[in-house]
């Protein structure tokens, strides 16, 4: 362990980390950091007001970040539960690491494991995910079932692996999974490097969190980014000034290289996860999906059939685009407070 990491861990797990970047504010009581392997994962806390009966570990996807929850921490700890938001792999100050095998689902999964044997030692949590986020909850709880006591998804539905790997660019050459096409752009190298210092990437927020130009179009579709148009994008997005200025100033400590990096491990994961598709598998806790009706990439046809692979699964549809928990949500709240009361 070298020098920094030493001081790193030593001064940030026990207590509040206090540098510039993201902030400590609502609905969070303090952030901390803890060194797994190589790497090292910054997270957010909330706590409840009395002594928490139990945790909650949500994921975010991409582009986003722990407050990317703001509207669903403060439920959770009114139910009695603390929640650790960690920033993920590649973002903020979460370590980014130059390997891309380091983004796969295996990866991710036995350090998250670990982060929380670091935690919460012996305690079996609640697991939540939006976008990339819920695609790792699946996967992640396939390998660690016993850390669970329920788990959720938000957008991204369970898609179970398959005995054979086509490459995306096969699919959407062959007119398939058009819906992901986006995909092929952004795993290209070509386009994070478009994204380097804060006023690129607050430009890109403000297209991928729904801004339009003046005449009504907005730049991100199926197809991906459109580069022309991207420029003149303007508020209102789905986040108001002061957030896009902190999500662009803690993006740009690392780029766009790691977050861009878990759309390069499509083959990584299917090798990872090839003997779970020969042999099966179904999940035995309390599960919740929950569908937005209006998104475009992770459309609702995809969840189709993902019923046959659960023993107590619950499903709830949001009329919103991709961003369903700030879009809606109370929608989003009444579905996650409805599910909880099954088992909690």
């Amino acid at each position: 362990m070298n020098l920094f990491r030493t001081l790193l861990v030593g001064l940030s797990v026990a207590s509040a980390t206090t540098s510039k970047g993201l902030p400590v504010q609502y609905p969070f009581d303090s952030s901390h950091s803890a060194l797994i392997g190589e790497n090292v994962w910054r997270y957010f806390r909330a706590r409840p007001s009395s002594e928490p009966k139990g945790t909650v570990l949500l994921l975010h996807g991409f582009p986003d970040l722990p407050y990317g929850w703001k509207y669903q921490v403060p439920l959770f700890t009114s139910f009695g539960y603390q929640v650790i938001v960690p920033e993920m792999l590649g973002y903020g100050r979460t370590s980014s690491p130059a390997e891309i095998d380091a983004f796969s689902f295996k990866n991710l999964s036995d350090e998250l494991a670990a982060l929380l044997d670091q935690i919460v030692p012996g305690e079996q949590v609640i697991l939540g995910g939006h976008d990339w986020g819920g695609g790792l909850v699946w996967p992640f709880a396939t390998l660690y079932p016993d850390l669970f006591k329920a788990i959720f998804s938000i957008t991204y539905p369970y898609i179970p692996p398959t005995t054979e790997y086509v490459d995306l660019a096969v699919q959407v050459a062959a007119n398939q999974s058009l819906n992901s096409k986006y995909q092929l752009q952004f795993r290209d190298f070509a386009f994070d490097r478009q994204f380097r210092n804060e006023s690129a990437i607050r430009q890109l927020l403000i297209g991928l969190y729904y801004g339009e130009t003046p005449d009504g179009k907005q730049a991100f579709s199926t197809n991906g980014v459109d580069l022309d148009i991207l420029p003149y994008v303007q508020q209102p997005s789905l986040l108001n000034d002061t957030e896009l200025d902190q999500y662009a100033s803690e993006m740009a400590l690392q780029g766009f290289r790691g977050p861009t990096n878990w759309y390069r491990t499509a083959e990584i994961n299917f090798q990872d996860e090839l003997p779970i598709a020969k042999a099966g598998h179904k999940f035995t806790m309390p599960s919740l999906f929950i569908q937005a009706l209006q998104d475009p990439v992770l459309i609702p046809s995809l969840s189709i059939g993902m019923d046959q692979y659960f023993d107590k699964l619950t499903r709830a549809n949001v009329n919103t685009s991709h961003w369903a928990m700030i879009q809606a949500p109370n929608d989003v709240n009444n579905a996650i407070q409805s599910w909880i009361t099954t088992f909690d």
